[in-house]
């Protein structure tokens, strides 16, 4: 039987190994770069989470007054932080509220009161008016021209003019037939919340 073995110091046995070297790294390169897209891919992708999975919020940067606008499930969400005389606002109002105690909208346990939150100064409403889906603006100064002087501040639709307080409860005599919907949420800390989750989880 004839031996077809190089000597291990030829330049072709050298050449052989170089070629080895050089198709094992190459190889390894090819199955790290089709690896990382492929387990990349078993996260959920930024439409996935929009649909359905829960949302971070950092509220720490929010002032007294100001409003975020994020997205859960395709759909927009407000979260405000309520000045104290906000707060203190809608205690006084109720008589022109259509269901100043929630009972005929939807909101999770803990914000079924009559400031619609888990704290007093945050409030997490989702932005869709209930008559027919349109995005209401927020119109925080008491008293307007267009809206009407017993205007306390609160969420406008342009659309239908339906109104809003600053808990998300509809007034009397508008289209919407309901308060603004409070997605099921909690706080991870003093400073950041997690929509789309069940408080009491």
């Amino acid at each position: 039987m004839t031996n077809f073995a190089l000597p291990a110091d030829s330049p072709e046995d050298r050449d052989r190994r170089l070629w080895l070297g050089v198709a094992t790294v190459a190889s390894g390169a090819g199955l790290a770069a089709t690896a990382v897209p492929f387990v990349a891919s078993l996260a959920p992708s930024e439409k996935a989470r929009a649909l359905g999975a829960p949302v971070d919020v950092d509220v720490s940067s929010l002032r007294p007054g100001d409003l975020r606008t994020v997205e859960w499930r395709g759909k927009p969400v407000f979260v405000l932080r309520r000045t104290p005389e906000m707060i203190e606002g809608l205690v006084r109002h109720d008589a022109l509220l259509a269901d100043p105690q929630s009972r005929r909208s939807e909101q999770p346990a803990v914000a079924r009161n009559a400031l619609r939150s888990s704290r007093p100064d945050l409030a997490v409403i989702e932005a869709v008016c209930t008559h027919l889906g349109c995005v209401p603006t927020f119109r925080p100064t008491p008293g307007s021209p267009d809206i009407g002087a017993e205007w306390p501040g609160g969420f406008y639709c342009p659309c239908h003019g339906s109104k809003f307080d600053l808990a998300g409860r509809v007034f009397k005599n508008v289209p919407a037939p309901t308060n603004l919907t409070v997605p099921p949420y909690r706080f991870l800390s003093e400073t950041a919340l997690l929509i789309g989750v069940d408080p009491s989880a």
